[in-house]
């Protein structure tokens, strides 16, 4: 296969990857037994089983090898983001981990002394109202625990890639901070053993959600970043939301609201504009 035919395959097999993370863990909390620590600790050591697996394969002279603080940062996002989803309808959540991780990564440029255009505040202050928006009390308002866990969850990863920036060869680095997670993960499994479940299917759920949609997606998607403007990168991860979205409407049959297509249009509107800008 060409260059040329090859790179948008990979960037579209990625972003998908990124979205059936959302779906596979609603699906895997909301229709079978299995328990949100449960989960977490089986996406985690499937994901650094399958990464080692590829370093050791493709990465043996590259640098990075990870660090205790990014892998309580990426263990932090991955026990919210499964927590938050056993309330939380697949699109909804999706929006709400988008929306934290880039605002929180827009407002640490904020505090290095990044300057913003007055189209950047806008579209900053849009995506913010959105979030509240999504949020305000009313029949088709989220959960608010979920959704600030969830948002929390977004805040952990926007920490976690703030501190992978220089750290080395990025599969590698991702490879050592997901070994890392696991025995963390498995000492959270302790403390919930009382109410922990696990049946086939959602075993099965986190082992896809872990090593295809976390480890190979990750994988596929460092091997197409490269080749990609930063600015293209950011702006193509606005289709996750997106996709999620419509997955969890397709396949769970969840309903489309209008305060999800609002509140959609300003966060993901908003932050377009703001990594438009960023990069002119």
């Amino acid at each position: 296969m060409r260059h040329g035919c090859k790179q948008p395959l990979l960037v579209g097999l990625a972003l998908f990857a990124f979205a059936g993370n959302s779906l596979l863990c609603r699906t895997a909390l909301a229709h079978t037994t299995i328990d949100a620590a449960s989960f977490t600790t089986i996406r985690l050591a499937s994901g650094a089983l399958v990464l080692w697996g590829l370093v050791q394969l493709t990465r043996r002279e590259a640098t990075g090898r990870g660090s205790w603080p990014s892998a309580f940062a990426l263990f932090a996002y991955a026990a919210a983001f499964s927590f938050a989803y056993v309330n939380l309808p697949t699109g909804t959540g999706a929006l709400l981990l988008f929306g934290a991780v880039q605002t929180g990564m827009i407002g640490w440029g904020l505090v290095k002394g990044e300057r913003f255009t007055p189209l950047q505040w806008l579209g900053l202050g849009l995506a913010l109202g959105g979030l509240v928006g999504l949020l305000l009390p009313g029949l088709s308002a989220p959960p608010l625990g979920a959704a600030l866990l969830m948002i929390a969850a977004g805040l952990a990863w926007a920490l976690y890639s703030l501190r992978g920036r220089g750290a080395g060869d990025p599969l590698r680095v991702t490879a050592g901070n997901f070994v890392r997670t696991v025995p963390v993960a498995l000492g959270m499994s302790l403390l919930f053993i009382n109410s922990a479940q696990v049946d086939t299917a959602g075993a099965l759920y986190a082992v896809a959600s872990g090593a295809i949609t976390s480890g190979i997606g990750y994988a596929i998607w460092y091997t197409a970043l490269p080749h990609l403007k930063a600015t293209s990168a950011a702006t193509l991860q606005l289709s996750v939301p997106v996709i999620a979205a419509v997955g969890g409407i397709l396949l769970l049959g969840e309903p489309l609201t209008l305060r999800l297509v609002l509140a959609s249009l300003a966060i993901l509107g908003g932050i377009a504009l703001v990594i438009r800008k960023q990069a002119k």
